[in-house]
């Protein structure tokens, strides 16, 4: 309703994780580096732990984006909820495989075949596992148990675990001592400061074609903050209800009272 009248080319308060609206505020710049180091170094694990709707997906997609893709392959799985024989199909056919073994036996030797020839072709494979915390202790262990498939210069697969807190959690486990010590590469996504969520919602705004209207009020930006404790995902939430608002007022400010609408809409559905 609002886009035609504050004049966007697109909504600037999406959900959906388009790496073009990604605001890389300091932790997420930093969370992109461990990941691009950590990739390019070969070290192996690497793990990546954020609250809920603190950009991780949108922060993979843009890693995705920026990747050598004359040098890597990637397989990115979004599904974590399955079995060890689902987990290495779903990887081989992400790789582009289309003919898979049905054993479990015989596919972990499909896997060894071929990561050993895109290796021997001047290619790296990239695994990313999605809403890790989900993964079963077995499949942990299987994926494991293929980050042990090596030459004798390098590992044939380097495997990136995306979750929320609780994955923490899970690798604290007894259990998984020894998973847990294959992670040289671990970084945890903060929540967005004041300063930074003020430049989020500016940055999201100006991309959609935004021509200095609507402008947020200070203290709209300050209620917006503290009510979704920097959390981008509830910011955009809070943002679009706000904007909505005050289209609804025929007005060019976003104030206080449209960010406290927001907040009371939102807090209505989760009564």
């Amino acid at each position: 309703m609002y886009q035609a009248f504050y004049g966007f080319r697109e909504m600037p308060f999406n959900i959906t994780p388009d790496p073009k609206f990604l605001y890389l505020s300091p932790t997420h710049q930093e969370a992109l580096q461990h990941l691009k180091y950590g990739v390019q170094e070969r070290k192996g694990f690497i793990v990546l732990v954020g609250e809920v709707g603190c950009g991780k997906t949108t922060l993979c997609r843009r890693f995705l984006n920026e990747i050598d893709t004359t040098r890597f392959d990637t397989a990115l799985i979004l599904n974590p909820r399955v079995t060890e024989t689902q987990m290495l199909k779903a990887i081989l056919t992400e790789l582009g495989e289309t003919k898979l073994a049905r054993s479990q036996v015989d596919l972990v030797a499909q896997m060894n075949r071929v990561l050993l020839e895109r290796i021997e072709h001047g290619r790296d494979i990239v695994l990313i596992i999605d809403e890790a915390q989900n993964l079963s202790f077995a499949v942990l262990e299987q994926i494991r148990l293929l980050s042990n498939l090596e030459t004798d210069q390098q590992k044939l697969l380097q495997i990136i675990l995306m979750g929320q807190p609780e994955l923490k959690d899970v690798l604290a486990r007894e259990e998984l001592r020894q998973l847990r010590q294959r992670i040289l590469v671990h970084y945890e996504l903060n929540p967005l400061s004041l300063d930074d969520t003020e430049h989020y919602i500016q940055h999201r705004l100006s991309l959609a074609g935004g021509m200095g209207r609507p402008v947020f009020t200070k203290r709209a930006l300050r209620k917006i903050h503290k009510a979704s404790k920097g959390i981008p995902r509830i910011v955009n939430n809070l943002c679009d209800k706000a904007l909505l608002s005050a289209f609804i007022r025929d007005s060019d400010e976003v104030n206080y009272w449209d960010a406290r609408r927001a907040v009371r809409d939102m807090d209505s559905l989760t009564e």
